[in-house]
């Protein structure tokens, strides 16, 4: 009970603060700044387990790192000849924001990239270079 009425209370106490800084102009851009990257710490829980893909976006001929979150919902399952995949694309800065599409899985190339190395290289602006071989298909 202790732990619940704590976390509540926690948890109204920093909305208050945060709905308080938000009001101040300067303090409001360093604070959303800092809370976009202590964000990042939270990656692992969302994506660490996720596919690392390379697939054409947002046309043929580019290509775009992705994060494979499972299958599309049968209501979206047009095709018999191929299983529509959920990808979520992020994008620079806030790794939390970004596209989500429905790909066929023959158009999607799984990659030997950790998640962690992904993002670094996507919020690095490619400047990040993983070990060699990531661009290999995953060691079964």
């Amino acid at each position: 009970v202790g732990a619940l009425t704590t976390h509540v209370i926690g948890q109204g106490v920093v909305s208050y603060l945060e709905q308080k800084l938000d009001q101040i102009p300067l303090v409001r851009s360093i604070y959303l700044t800092m809370k976009g990257m202590t964000d990042i710490l939270n990656f692992r829980s969302r994506f660490g387990q996720s596919t690392v893909v390379a697939f054409p976006f947002p046309r043929d001929g580019l290509w775009a790192l992705g994060f494979v979150m499972g299958n599309a919902p049968p209501v979206l399952q047009v095709s018999s000849i191929d299983r529509l995949l959920m990808v979520f694309v992020p994008t620079a800065i806030h790794p939390f924001t970004g596209y989500l599409a429905f790909v066929p899985e023959k158009q999607v190339q799984p990659l030997n990239l950790p998640a962690e190395d992904a993002m670094k290289i996507e919020f690095s602006a490619g400047l990040y270079k993983p070990a060699p071989g990531w661009l290999q298909p995953p060691h079964a």
